[in-house]
Protein backbone atom coordinates (compact mmCIF):
# COMPACT_ATOMS: atom_id res chain seq x y z
CA UNK A 1 0.00 0.00 0.00
CA UNK A 2 2.70 2.12 0.92
CA UNK A 3 4.60 1.61 -2.43
CA UNK A 4 1.40 2.51 -4.12
CA UNK A 5 0.53 5.71 -2.60
CA UNK A 6 4.30 6.90 -3.05
CA UNK A 7 3.83 5.65 -7.14
CA UNK A 8 0.98 7.43 -7.16
CA UNK A 9 2.23 11.03 -5.15
CA UNK A 10 5.05 10.85 -7.95
CA UNK A 11 7.60 10.10 -5.38
CA UNK A 12 9.16 7.31 -8.05
CA UNK A 13 12.31 7.01 -6.13
CA UNK A 14 10.71 6.14 -2.44
CA UNK A 15 8.31 3.52 -4.09
CA UNK A 16 10.98 2.02 -5.94
CA UNK A 17 12.91 1.00 -2.03
CA UNK A 18 9.48 0.37 -0.69
CA UNK A 19 8.65 -2.48 -3.56
CA UNK A 20 12.00 -3.14 -3.51
CA UNK A 21 11.69 -4.36 0.09
CA UNK A 22 8.09 -5.32 -0.47
CA UNK A 23 8.84 -8.01 -3.16
CA UNK A 24 12.38 -9.40 -0.73
CA UNK A 25 9.67 -9.93 1.97
CA UNK A 26 7.55 -11.91 0.13
CA UNK A 27 9.83 -14.23 -1.22
CA UNK A 28 11.57 -14.91 1.86
CA UNK A 29 8.23 -15.56 3.56
CA UNK A 30 7.11 -17.55 0.68
CA UNK A 31 3.97 -15.70 -0.29
CA UNK A 32 1.35 -16.85 -3.07
CA UNK A 33 2.79 -16.42 -6.68
CA UNK A 34 0.07 -14.10 -7.40
CA UNK A 35 1.02 -11.65 -4.88
CA UNK A 36 4.54 -11.96 -6.04
CA UNK A 37 3.17 -10.77 -9.56
CA UNK A 38 1.49 -8.29 -8.86
CA UNK A 39 4.51 -7.00 -6.83
CA UNK A 40 6.91 -7.73 -9.21
CA UNK A 41 4.44 -5.87 -11.87
CA UNK A 42 4.60 -2.83 -10.14
CA UNK A 43 8.43 -2.86 -9.36
CA UNK A 44 8.89 -2.91 -13.25
CA UNK A 45 6.29 0.20 -13.75
CA UNK A 46 8.34 1.89 -11.56
CA UNK A 47 11.97 1.42 -12.74
CA UNK A 48 10.52 1.70 -16.28
CA UNK A 49 9.45 5.55 -15.18
CA UNK A 50 12.52 6.01 -13.46
CA UNK A 51 14.31 5.20 -16.60
CA UNK A 52 15.71 2.11 -16.10
CA UNK A 53 14.48 0.46 -19.30
CA UNK A 54 16.58 -2.81 -19.47
CA UNK A 55 15.69 -3.65 -15.93
CA UNK A 56 12.07 -3.27 -16.31
CA UNK A 57 12.73 -5.26 -19.60
CA UNK A 58 14.34 -8.17 -17.40
CA UNK A 59 11.65 -7.93 -14.67
CA UNK A 60 9.18 -8.32 -17.63
CA UNK A 61 10.75 -10.81 -19.11
CA UNK A 62 11.02 -13.07 -15.75
CA UNK A 63 7.13 -11.98 -15.53
CA UNK A 64 6.16 -13.62 -18.38
CA UNK A 65 7.99 -16.69 -17.62
CA UNK A 66 6.75 -17.16 -14.48
CA UNK A 67 3.18 -16.52 -15.11
CA UNK A 68 3.75 -19.22 -17.98
CA UNK A 69 5.04 -21.78 -16.08
CA UNK A 70 2.57 -20.76 -13.44
CA UNK A 71 -1.15 -20.71 -14.91
CA UNK A 72 -0.18 -21.19 -18.53
CA UNK A 73 -0.17 -19.39 -22.32
CA UNK A 74 -3.42 -19.29 -22.31
CA UNK A 75 -4.06 -17.30 -19.00
CA UNK A 76 -5.21 -13.94 -19.11
CA UNK A 77 -2.35 -12.88 -16.70
CA UNK A 78 0.04 -14.38 -19.16
CA UNK A 79 -1.03 -12.96 -21.85
CA UNK A 80 -1.25 -9.27 -20.01
CA UNK A 81 2.70 -10.14 -18.89
CA UNK A 82 3.34 -10.65 -22.83
CA UNK A 83 2.00 -7.50 -23.94
CA UNK A 84 4.17 -6.15 -21.26
CA UNK A 85 7.19 -7.84 -22.30
CA UNK A 86 6.66 -6.78 -25.86
CA UNK A 87 6.24 -3.13 -24.70
CA UNK A 88 9.49 -3.03 -23.14
CA UNK A 89 11.23 -5.04 -25.80
CA UNK A 90 10.24 -2.31 -28.57
CA UNK A 91 11.01 0.41 -25.93
CA UNK A 92 14.22 -1.00 -25.74
CA UNK A 93 14.41 -1.08 -30.00
CA UNK A 94 14.75 -4.81 -29.75
CA UNK A 95 12.15 -4.96 -32.23
CA UNK A 96 12.75 -8.78 -33.63
CA UNK A 97 12.06 -10.28 -30.68
CA UNK A 98 8.68 -8.09 -29.12
CA UNK A 99 7.22 -9.34 -33.19
CA UNK A 100 8.25 -12.80 -32.75
CA UNK A 101 6.65 -12.53 -29.14
CA UNK A 102 3.41 -11.03 -29.98
CA UNK A 103 2.98 -13.19 -33.14
CA UNK A 104 3.17 -16.29 -30.96
CA UNK A 105 0.88 -14.53 -28.02
CA UNK A 106 -1.67 -12.50 -30.18
CA UNK A 107 -3.41 -16.03 -31.61
CA UNK A 108 -3.70 -17.14 -28.50
CA UNK A 109 -5.25 -14.34 -26.98
CA UNK A 110 -7.74 -14.04 -29.84
CA UNK A 111 -8.80 -17.63 -29.48
CA UNK A 112 -9.11 -17.41 -25.17
CA UNK A 113 -10.16 -13.96 -24.85
CA UNK A 114 -11.98 -13.35 -28.20
CA UNK A 115 -11.59 -10.81 -30.81
CA UNK A 116 -13.17 -7.89 -29.35
CA UNK A 117 -11.23 -8.08 -26.03
CA UNK A 118 -9.36 -5.20 -24.24
CA UNK A 119 -6.24 -7.07 -23.87
CA UNK A 120 -6.65 -8.58 -27.63
CA UNK A 121 -6.91 -5.52 -28.76
CA UNK A 122 -4.18 -3.94 -27.20
CA UNK A 123 -1.67 -6.91 -28.02
CA UNK A 124 -2.31 -6.08 -31.91
CA UNK A 125 -2.09 -2.23 -31.30
CA UNK A 126 1.15 -2.66 -29.65
CA UNK A 127 1.87 -5.06 -32.83
CA UNK A 128 1.21 -2.63 -34.76
CA UNK A 129 3.58 0.20 -32.97
CA UNK A 130 6.59 -2.69 -33.21
CA UNK A 131 6.01 -2.68 -37.08
CA UNK A 132 5.97 1.10 -37.40
CA UNK A 133 8.27 2.59 -34.97
CA UNK A 134 11.41 0.07 -36.41
CA UNK A 135 13.56 1.94 -38.09
CA UNK A 136 14.47 -1.20 -40.67
CA UNK A 137 10.29 -1.29 -41.10
CA UNK A 138 9.81 -2.23 -44.75
CA UNK A 139 6.79 -0.80 -46.67
CA UNK A 140 5.51 -4.30 -46.13
CA UNK A 141 5.52 -3.66 -42.48
CA UNK A 142 4.49 -0.53 -42.64
CA UNK A 143 1.15 -1.53 -44.90
CA UNK A 144 0.33 -4.53 -42.16
CA UNK A 145 0.89 -1.49 -39.04
CA UNK A 146 -1.66 0.68 -40.79
CA UNK A 147 -4.14 -1.95 -41.28
CA UNK A 148 -4.08 -3.49 -38.02
CA UNK A 149 -4.80 -0.48 -36.37
CA UNK A 150 -7.76 0.65 -38.85
CA UNK A 151 -9.28 -3.10 -37.53
CA UNK A 152 -8.17 -2.39 -33.85
CA UNK A 153 -9.51 1.32 -34.28
CA UNK A 154 -12.73 0.42 -35.45
CA UNK A 155 -13.09 -2.42 -33.29
CA UNK A 156 -12.54 -0.45 -30.10
CA UNK A 157 -14.76 2.19 -31.88
CA UNK A 158 -17.64 -0.22 -31.71
CA UNK A 159 -16.86 -2.27 -28.53
CA UNK A 160 -16.09 1.10 -26.26
CA UNK A 161 -17.20 3.68 -28.21
CA UNK A 162 -15.45 7.10 -29.41
CA UNK A 163 -15.10 8.81 -26.34
CA UNK A 164 -12.91 6.19 -24.51
CA UNK A 165 -9.55 5.99 -23.52
CA UNK A 166 -8.42 3.24 -25.37
CA UNK A 167 -10.15 4.78 -28.79
CA UNK A 168 -8.67 8.15 -28.61
CA UNK A 169 -5.03 6.57 -27.84
CA UNK A 170 -5.46 3.77 -30.71
CA UNK A 171 -6.35 6.71 -32.89
CA UNK A 172 -3.29 8.48 -31.99
CA UNK A 173 -1.25 5.41 -32.58
CA UNK A 174 -3.14 5.43 -36.29
CA UNK A 175 -2.24 9.18 -36.83
CA UNK A 176 1.45 8.34 -36.02
CA UNK A 177 2.05 5.23 -38.08
CA UNK A 178 0.27 7.40 -40.96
Amino acid sequence: VLGNGLFSAKHNEDALSVREAELAMLRRLGAPDYQIVVVQSNLANTYELLGREEESMHMREDLYSRTSDIWGEEDRETLLEANNYAMSLGDLRRFEEAKALLRKSMPVARRVLGQDDHLTLRMRWTYAEVLYTDDGATLDDLREAVATLEDVERTARRVFGGAHPATLQIEKGFRDAR
